[in-house]
């Protein structure tokens, strides 16, 4: 029974291993394909293609440094709003389309800085572009439903005229109006904060907003005239939030309710905050590179990672024997694994995360030379190969644990203190740390349990 179980993850293994190297690199296979459904007349599918994530340093971009002008913002308040202007400035670059920005906030005792990396676009006035000025928020109401329809209509007529003759539509500026929402004289400048609060019956996460004197006076006329209809909070033109008017509200100070998780509140609460406290930024560097330069680095950088693959199985095999065989086989697995997670998540690689997935590699083999150093004492003890499997893996994972499980830790840190390329390098590491316990404790496992109980146990030279 333990012998067909051994089998079934065998096969399990295998076939994990066959799907994860098809994910990882589709071409050799898709090639055949197509050379079949030619040669055979056949409409045999491929296996989906997926792009690997590349960074800024492999595939070429802008770097920006912003510096933020924070003279007007309380101490305690700086923090936050530097967090809701990175949460605005990330979402205006998504809207353009642009793939796994890093946008990040570095503070040195009194200066706070904003890191903006564009991996892909490689034009400095394209980037600045799109970050543009301080954020802008507003408070718009509720239009008439006659300007809505006729609004809506025009957008049909410039939709149906087409991208090159929409203008001969008359009065065709009316189809690029907000047909839901109309601005009015409330923004962010009179509002002085948001806070996230709590339901005192529901406990469930709310917004408050306090605005300046003159804003409260705004907000009550706003509130007065739309009781029972929504009042919707735009920044950047994008609409935050569309909270229905229950009352007449005086004093400056209001709520919005609803059905917020924690994350949700503290969000929007950012994004206000980020429109309302005025955070000037002023660009201090750019840097631009080029996608060839890149290509080089990743084509030297993967050279040197086979190197060192091939290295690290010439030395397994010719040491370690048939152990050092299956571990090879092991190790093309997890390699096949990891690669397959890096697309499928997906983790951005940088040049330094594909020096931390290598530096995993070497992790793996550590755990196989572990196992491989027990499983020679407990034979040269006179041990049955089955009992010296099992008590090698026994005696070897404390090892493999502790010394996987420090590194796990390191990685952590660094991802979460460090800066781009370092999280990048963190992220990698720790994604192969997690892979190559599973790889020595199960499939090495597997490899050496299919042995058990065959003539090649007794061939002493094979394991010694």
């Amino acid at each position: 029974m333990k012998k067909r179980n051994t089998y079934i993850i065998l096969m399990l293994v295998i076939v994990l291993a066959v799907f994860a190297g098809l994910f990882a690199y589709p071409n050799y296979f898709n090639t055949g394909v197509d050379n079949l459904n030619k040669n055979l007349h056949l409409k045999a599918p491929h296996f989906p293609a997926r792009p690997f994530q590349l960074g800024l340093d492999l595939k070429g971009g802008t770097h920006l440094l912003y510096e933020a002008d924070l003279a007007k913002v309380a101490g305690g308040d700086r923090s936050s709003s530097m967090q809701g202007l990175r949460d605005v400035i990330e979402r205006r670059i998504n809207m353009f389309g642009v793939k796994e920005p890093v946008v990040q906030v570095q503070e040195k005792g009194d200066t706070y800085r904003l890191v903006v990396e564009l991996a892909g676009v490689n034009d400095p006035a394209q980037a600045i572009k799109m970050i543009g000025e301080t954020p802008f928020l507003e408070f718009k109401e509720q239009r008439p439903q006659a300007e809505t329809d006729q609004i809506l209509a025009k957008q049909k007529e410039v939709k149906e005229k087409g991208e090159a003759n929409y203008q001969e539509v008359e009065n065709w500026q009316i189809a690029f109006e907000d047909p839901y929402f109309i601005s009015t004289q409330l923004t962010g400048q009179y509002l002085k904060r948001a806070d996230v609060g709590s339901d005192s019956t529901t406990y469930k996460p709310l917004i408050q907003l306090q605005f300046n004197d003159e804003g409260a006076k705004m907000f009550e006329e706003l509130t007065a005239k739309n009781v029972g209809k929504p009042i919707a909070i735009y920044i950047d033109n994008v609409m935050l939030s569309s909270p229905n008017v229950q009352e007449k509200i005086s004093g400056g100070a209001a709520q919005i309710t609803g059905n917020f998780t924690p994350s949700e509140a503290k969000e929007l609460v950012r994004s206000l905050n980020a429109g309302a406290l005025p955070v000037p930024i002023e660009l201090v560097s750019q840097e631009t590179i080029g996608p060839s330069l890149g290509a080089v680095s990743l084509q030297k950088s993967l050279q040197a990672g086979l190197i060192g693959f091939l290295a690290i199985i010439v030395f397994m095999i010719a040491f370690y024997r048939l152990p050092g065989v299956l571990a090879s086989l092991a190790l093309g697995i997890y390699v096949a694994l990891v690669l397959a997670l890096f697309k499928l998540i997906p983790i951005t690689l940088t040049l330094a995360g594909i020096g931390g997935f290598i530096l995993s590699i070497g992790m793996a083999v550590d755990a196989n030379v572990l196992i491989f150093a027990r499983l020679r004492e407990e034979l040269a003890l006179g041990k049955s190969f089955t009992l010296s499997v099992s008590e090698g893996f026994r005696r070897a994972w404390p090892s493999i644990r502790d010394g996987n499980l420090t590194t796990l830790i390191v990685a952590i840190i660094l991802f979460s203190f460090g800066s781009s390329f370092v999280k990048g390098f963190a992220m990698a590491l720790s994604v192969g740390i997690l892979l190559s316990m599973f790889s020595a404790i199960t499939i090495t496992r597997t490899f050496l349990k299919t042995f058990e109980g065959t003539r090649a146990e007794k061939w002493k030279w094979l394991w010694k």
